[in-house]
């Protein structure tokens, strides 16, 4: 078993892509065969694998943001995982393995640096050295614009919309995908939007179910003189109970050492701190049926992130367990993300990829990937393919 470190959200642009501002009165006049909406690690790597299938398509990706892998891409833990928590033969499964192979073999052609260093998981008690055997057990089981394609950055989609139908009734006019004064127009439409997903989903006529409720991520990091105790990935026995892994060491390929995550409910889809709210995220959550339950099963464990958040010493106690000489001295305030879950009206998680199209002749040309759990970033290779495959049978690509 074996982990790369790598921030992936800053190596995108050796996915192929270069990012440049291309303006929207050209693109206006354009029509595309495949619009991409969400230029993170999912969205790109798709865009690109359909290039490479397909080298005559006309591809663009929009993104809202001013720069490519602005949220989950470039928050994540960097990390290379080996798909040995997740079920035999699960989809999650088969697309880390397969993803893990693919972004080594990716980074040994584009000369990307990552480092091997291992994983440790320890098993604290009885009860997790039992668990720790069944994981044993999972584990034997278990270049864009330089082809062709566009990127647009600043350009957050409002709403898609079908032309009226041309003179002779018989054919439908490009798909027109809209943001402020600016539309672009498209044969067939992809969306990758991670936090927003849902919010894309829903203006094609899906349900609004799996919402996506944000979970923020903090790291803390470890002090420089106490970096020799760690050098390896030391994770946890996984707590079946628990939704989420709990506190590891992540060695990072600059030398950092990042302790964490929790895992606490954020204020905004895009709140990397407490100071971070946002009243439409808010007000969209308090809404959810799902989340009351959500909160009412995790209470205890729940009001537990929250302490340990605002509490540093509380933290060091849990990553006293791996490793006992550690202190409150040693670690301080790190990086923070938000992940995107999906969860349903009755407040669970969804824990595997969520894809919908739509309502009406809009939603038969609309393909909305709702959710892509983590390990997207390792798995987001593998994904790609995944959704290309799909893509190709309901649109006949």
């Amino acid at each position: 078993m074996s982990s790369g470190i790598i921030k992936l959200g800053r190596t995108i642009r050796h996915l192929g892509i270069t990012c440049r501002y291309a303006s929207t009165s050209s693109a206006d006049h354009d029509t595309y065969d495949l619009v991409v909406v969400g230029g993170g690690i999912v969205g790109c790597a798709t865009a690109r694998e359909m290039l490479e299938r397909h080298p005559n398509m006309k591809i663009v990706i929009v993104e809202k943001e001013n720069k490519l892998a602005m949220h989950q891409t470039s928050h994540n833990s960097g990390v290379i995982h080996a798909g040995i928590y997740y079920t035999p033969g699960s989809i999650k499964a088969k697309l880390c393995v397969e993803g893990l192979r693919l972004s080594y073999d990716y980074f040994g052609k584009h000369n990307i640096p990552y480092k091997k260093v291992g994983k440790l998981i320890v098993a604290q008690d009885q009860e997790q050295a039992k668990r720790i055997d069944d994981l044993y057990q999972r584990g034997l089981k278990n270049n864009f614009e330089k082809m062709g394609g566009k990127v647009i950055l600043n350009y957050e989609v409002t709403g898609f919309a079908e032309n009226a139908e041309s003179k002779d009734h018989k054919k439908l006019l490009p798909i027109c995908v809209m943001s402020k004064n600016k539309m672009i127009h498209t044969k067939y439409v992809l969306t990758c939007a991670g936090l927003h997903s849902d919010r894309l989903a829903v203006m094609t006529g899906c349900d609004l179910s799996p919402r996506i409720i944000p979970f923020r991520g903090e790291y803390l990091l470890l002090d420089e003189n106490k970096k020799h105790l760690c050098k390896t990935n030391i994770y946890p026995v996984p707590d079946p109970s628990l939704p989420f892994l709990g506190v590891h060491f992540t060695p990072r390929i600059n030398g950092d050492i990042w302790l964490g995550p929790n895992a606490v409910l954020a204020l905004a889809r895009e709140g990397y701190s407490w100071t971070d709210i946002n009243i439409r995220d808010c007000i969209e959550m308090a809404k959810s049926p799902g989340l009351y339950k959500l909160c009412f099963r995790y209470i205890i464990p729940g009001c537990k992130e929250i302490v340990k958040s605002l509490f540093y010493s509380l933290a060091a106690k849990d990553l006293q367990k791996f490793i006992p000489e550690l202190t409150r001295n040693d670690i301080k305030k790190g990086p923070a993300g938000v992940r995107a879950q999906a969860m349903d009206d009755d407040g669970k998680l969804v824990d595997d990829f969520v894809f919908d199209n739509g309502v009406g002749s809009i939603g038969s040309r609309v393909l909305h990937c709702r959710n892509a759990p983590s390990p997207a970033a390792t798995s987001s290779m593998a994904i790609a393919k995944h959704i290309c495959n799909k893509l190709e049978k309901d649109f006949k690509f």
